[in-house]
């Protein structure tokens, strides 16, 4: 029995795969301490988790430039580091594994001055400032996509995918009892809508828009809003008389991939990692200010790969994107060639290749 520290906190895309890991280990009877921020998200998706033992970092994002704030942010750091490093003389973990972001930054460092091996996922196409620092630490990246290691230069890469975890990969339902957990029947196509953890306002409105054009009775909707704009949604579609399922958010997300036809969702590595997992087609709309455009990057993996269609914010007008679900929908053959090629895209043990990354490196091979 071993003992592992992992980083994983901030948003669900760091989060949830970081979970996924743990899962196999605490499976293969491991010990694991789980590192996250102090981020509402984190907190909500950990609480009960008795199997790992939950640890809260205080938030680092680094600023720009220059200021006053950049000090705050280097004592803070010089914290986190210190926390960490007082963390793991009391759990000795044998291995560290960063899933993203500058919350895994002070545990790779402290690890690194244990003499641990370190390791740092990165889900996107295009790595962020964290993790290219935390690859540079760490001595290479585990990556999600195989196109990152055209953005890495000389460091060097290992593909694992990105993992899902294990409440989306267990026993599913069928798609019409799917349908029925939502309220809605299988006369209609469904589409679903998502804008990740924090909802998308923009996305949120044009799918209303486009609703409002082709009226009640063509499409059904579940539609994951964010909490901002639950209450507006709802109300739309049930002024308009379109039937829809609506909510801030949805615990058991693969009951909503399991009766969808189609997706129209941001471009974040963890939703393109579970719409591949499902095979779902979808309409991608990246989110325009995410850091280094990392969003359309992931998407155009999905949309060359023919699993997808790629529309930048500015161009999802309500007539553009309705079109674009219409033309999915109304030819049986593309969007089963869509799905396909999603579920091409999904690499289902990225959770095992992961931990068994872990497993080699403090067991010396294959266990």
């Amino acid at each position: 029995m071993s003992r592992f520290a992992i980083a994983a906190g901030g948003t669900g895309g760091h989060l949830f795969p970081g979970l996924a890991v743990a899962e196999i280990l605490h499976k293969e009877g491991h010990e694991v301490m789980i590192l996250t921020s102090e981020k509402q998200i984190d907190t909500v998706a950990t609480e009960g988790r008795s199997e790992f033992r939950i640890e809260r970092l205080p938030g680092m994002g680094m600023p720009r430039g220059l200021s006053l704030a950049s000090f705050r942010f280097l004592g803070r750091f010089a914290a986190g580091i210190l926390h960490c490093r007082r963390l793991f003389a009391d759990f000795q973990p044998a291995a560290v594994l960063g899933m993203g972001g500058f919350t895994s930054t002070a545990p790779i460092l402290a690890g690194r001055m244990r003499g641990l091996p370190v390791f740092v996922h990165e889900s996107n196409v295009f790595p962020g400032k964290a993790n290219r620092l935390n690859g540079r630490i760490s001595g290479g990246l585990l990556v999600g996509f195989a196109q990152a290691q055209a953005h890495l230069g000389t460091l060097p890469c290992t593909f694992t995918g990105t993992p899902v975890r294990r409440a989306l990969q267990e026993e599913h339902l069928s798609k019409a009892e799917a349908l029925r957990r939502f309220g809605l029947g299988s006369d209609l196509p469904t589409v679903l809508v998502m804008g990740g953890s924090q909802g998308a306002s923009g996305i949120n409105m044009a799918i209303m828009e486009a609703a409002a054009q082709i009226g009640p009775g063509v499409l059904q909707f579940i539609h994951l809003t964010g909490q901002t704009d639950e209450n507006a949604v709802r109300a739309f579609y049930q002024k308009a008389g379109i039937s829809a399922w609506t909510g801030a958010f949805h615990h058991a997300m693969q009951d909503a991939y399991c009766a969808a036809d189609l997706s129209v969702a941001r471009s974040g590595a963890a939703s393109l990692t579970e719409l591949a997992f499902f095979g779902l087609p979808s309409v991608l709309i990246p989110y325009p200010y995410a850091a280094d455009d990392h969003q359309t990057f992931n998407a155009r993996v999905f949309e060359e790969a023919g699993a997808a269609v790629m529309l930048a914010e500015r161009e999802a007008s309500p007539t553009r994107l309705l079109a674009e679900i219409t033309g999915i929908l109304k030819h049986p053959g593309r969007r089963h060639s869509m799905a396909e090629k999603s579920a091409a895209l999904s690499i289902k043990d990225a959770s095992e290749r992961v931990a068994q990354t872990l497993l080699s490196a403090v067991e010396g091979g294959p266990k």
